[in-house]
């Protein structure tokens, strides 16, 4: 269902993508961020499940800047988190309008993102013209809480995480009080990849469920 693809940047850098794509007719069109791990397996299954819902999904390798096709294991977090602090932010703006370039050529274009990425789809709410976003659990939204996104935002977080505590919850929730925010009380940080050990199936299932349905709203 999926292959990787190139993209071009318009400051002129390269970078690859793993796209999949809906046996039938796209009903749009998802973008996919990486946590600081890469483009890793469970981004794959990820822009995989979004594609079996028939939408076409790309997952940009916002990495390549620093190291191409790097992905990182999840007990290293500390070195995707070194390659995370090494990008430019607004580089990294324009590697996903690179991927909203190609991804409106399936209609309207959402994005989805998880822990960094998480926030970063946040960001590219607020930066880019873009029909509607979901956030997992991006702590750094906190960083550029006074910009505004510009599409309907659905955010994720969980209940238990110690990276994201409720204080904060409350400041992004207060900061997006136009937006929906739902909080799972099982649920830690990572609780949608089920290769962590924070993984909480149940939280992750309706999550999803919701994710799909705010997509499914937005950009039919």
């Amino acid at each position: 269902m999926g292959n990787m693809i190139e993209l071009t940047a318009s400051d002129g850098h390269t970078l690859s993508a793993y796209q999949a794509t809906p046996d039938a007719k796209p009903l749009g069109a998802v973008i996919i961020l990486q946590e600081v791990f890469g483009v890793t397996a469970h981004i794959k299954r990820i822009a995989e499940g979004y594609a079996s819902q028939g939408f076409l999904a790309i997952a940009p390798g916002l990495f390549d800047r620093s190291k191409p096709g790097v992905t990182v294991p999840y007990s290293d977090v500390e070195r995707g988190r070194a390659l995370m602090m090494s990008l430019n932010q607004d580089q990294v703006i324009l590697d996903i309008a690179a991927a909203l370039t190609a991804a409106k050529t399936a209609g309207k274009v959402g994005v989805v993102g998880y822990c960094w990425g998480g926030a970063i789809a946040d960001l590219a709410a607020c930066r880019l013209d873009i029909d509607a976003a979901v956030a997992y659990y991006g702590r750094m939204i906190i960083d550029w809480i006074d910009e505004q996104p510009r599409c309907p935002v659905l955010y994720h977080f969980g209940a238990q995480d110690p990276l994201i505590p409720p204080e904060l919850v409350e400041q992004i929730t207060a900061g997006r009080s136009e937006h929906t925010i739902y909080v799972y009380e099982d649920a830690g940080h990572g609780f949608n990849c089920e290769e962590r050990e924070e993984f909480d199936p149940a939280s992750a299932a309706l999550a999803l469920e919701r994710s799909l349905e705010f997509f499914e709203k937005n950009l039919r």
